[in-house]
């Protein structure tokens, strides 16, 4: 019997074969060698990667056997996901590979700003011997502030409690019972930054986090106080950073990543380079040789899971396992769902009910509970959520989840709802269906607003008090900054008087936009959607 063939296109470790087994044909390419990636491709089971290897559209089309795309690490930009999903390959990385040496990377930022480590090094190099130029200052009693307490975030803060600091944190989707395990008070983020001594930002990047510590942000901090950013470039605006270092709003700043990589290394091109209260290093996040290998291995048991069929850890685009037919074109529509439902909620998720109604109760359906989780934590958390990650990820944020299955559906062939509990004691609920022929999803219900939208990239959702004249008013804000309209559904007003609107649009809204519309329209609900794909 021929063995499937897995190729391995960049240098990994010989665990990393060994991890494989005597199953496969193990072959060996260039991955930067483009012509001959893609010839090796065309017999290729499975291909091993890491940075360097692009799996694009064109390498996907020339790998007519391909099953698995394996990544070395957590980062996936170089594999083109969408293409790979469609194509029915499967793509796979290492999500939590790389979290010990992230968190080690960052206290190792903290102590290098807090003593002046590499300053001083630098200086005693060049023969001098001045100790009373690099008086630092000890961590003992100070106040490190955590943005983003997922899992690197809590690992940080527990290292760091070793050194008697005070930790505390801004996550609104972390609840105050899980910080409290974690030895952590959960703060506001302008209460986070105008009392840290240190801070250090673990968030996803998404449209709403690119930034999110700018000029305003340093304005709050003391004029001690250090930033380091070791998780996402982007996440701190640069040119605000440069500012305020240099004004002294701020004492120092650590940065392992960065807007652009590799940062130019002029000085006038790339500015925080040249100052030297600034510590860097060339996104050292994963590399140690533990991560490297711990990566390896990762990635080699779930080639081997994935060609022999079975349910796959780290699987970042489709659930592992048999599926049947009927209920895998759901399994998207769910994930969207959960990112709807993140996108509305205005506080911690505590608990979650899937419910799955129709003649999908007829079918095994748990694979929603994992695409539900999965599209509610994909912009919640900093690593990549996968299908069956999520539950880890749901359970260290402690959220409970039930899935109810239930045939009756007396407006939908298929209906399947959201219905979580928040923090605050509210319930929040977002239903959704496949339409027609075409499978279309749609949104079908916001709480108690029977509405019927096809889910787009950009929707509005605001709720106000009912009354003549609304759509015009949003409708004139969005056309004076030339953002189109491509749909529209106003639910009727509740016992309240209050009317639901969602708007699709063919854009993203910028904030200032938002709230003037909010203002305009005196939304008690305002919401902006913003979904990602695969």
């Amino acid at each position: 019997m021929t063995k499937p063939v897995v190729l391995i296109a960049e240098e990994l470790s010989p665990a990393t074969i060994d991890a494989l087994g005597p199953d496969f044909d193990v072959r060996t390419v260039d991955g930067t060698d483009r012509p001959a990636l893609l010839s090796a491709l065309a017999d290729a089971h499975a291909v091993l990667i890491r940075s360097a290897t692009k799996i694009d559209a064109e390498a996907i089309a020339a790998a007519p056997r391909l099953k698995v795309v394996a990544r070395a690490g957590v980062g996936l930009d170089n594999v083109d996901i969408k293409t790979a999903t469609t194509a029915g390959v499967m793509v796979v990385n290492a999500p939590t590979s790389n979290i010990i040496s992230a968190a080690e990377l960052t206290v190792g930022h903290i102590l290098s700003l807090a003593r002046r480590i590499p300053a001083a090094h630098a200086s005693l190099a060049t023969g001098q011997w001045k100790r009373s130029a690099y008086t630092g200052t000890e961590l003992f009693e100070k106040t490190v502030g955590i943005i983003g307490l997922g899992r690197i975030g809590a690992l940080i803060a527990a290292r760091l409690q070793a050194f008697g600091v005070n930790v505390v944190a801004y996550d609104p989707y972390v609840t105050p019972t899980r910080a409290q395990q974690l030895g952590v008070q959960l703060l506001e983020l302008d209460d986070l930054l105008a009392q840290s001594d240190f801070v250090t930002i673990h968030m996803p990047k998404t449209p709403e986090t690119t930034g999110m510590i700018g000029a305003e942000q340093f304005r709050l901090m003391k004029p001690t106080a250090y930033v380091v950013n070791v998780a996402r470039g982007g996440l701190i605006d640069e040119e605000a950073l440069h500012a305020a270092l240099t004004a002294g709003e701020i004492a120092g700043a650590g940065l392992d990543v960065f807007t652009s990589e590799p940062p130019a290394t002029d000085g006038t091109a790339y500015p925080l380079l040249s100052l030297p209260n600034v510590v860097v290093t060339p996104h050292l996040g994963a590399s140690t040789n533990e991560a490297q290998e711990k990566a390896g291995v990762s990635v080699a048991r779930s080639v081997k899971l994935a060609l022999e069929g079975d349910l796959v850890p780290d699987a970042v685009n489709v659930a592992g396992g048999v599926i049947d037919p009927f209920v895998r074109p759901g399994i998207a529509l769910v994930e969207q769902l959960g990112q709807f439902f993140t996108g509305i909620a205005h506080s911690a998720l505590t608990s979650l009910d899937i419910e799955v109604r129709g003649e999908l109760a007829a079918y095994d359906v748990s694979v929603y509970r994992l695409a539900a989780l999965k599209g509610i934590l994909a912009n919640v958390v900093s690593e990549n959520v996968s299908y069956v990650n999520a539950p880890l990820f749901a359970e260290q944020r402690g959220i409970e989840t039930r899935l109810i299955v239930e045939a009756d559906s007396p407006l939908y062939r298929n209906l399947t709802v959201l219905r979580g509990t928040l923090s605050d004691g509210s319930v929040l609920s977002v239903a959704g269906t496949l339409a027609g022929t075409r499978m279309v999803p749609k949104v079908v219900g916001i709480n108690e607003y029977e509405i019927e939208v096809p889910i787009e990239r950009h929707h509005i959702v605001m709720r106000y008090a009912d009354r003549p004249g609304i759509v015009a008013i949003y409708g004139r804000e969005l056309g004076d900054a030339g953002i189109n309209i491509a749909g529209l559904q106003v639910a009727q007003a509740d016992a309240s008087g209050r009317a639901l609107s969602v708007l699709t649009v063919d854009s993203p809204v910028p904030d200032e936009l938002l709230e003037d519309m909010r203002k305009a329209v005196g939304a008690d609900l305002f919401r902006r959607i913003e979904l990602t794909e695969d």
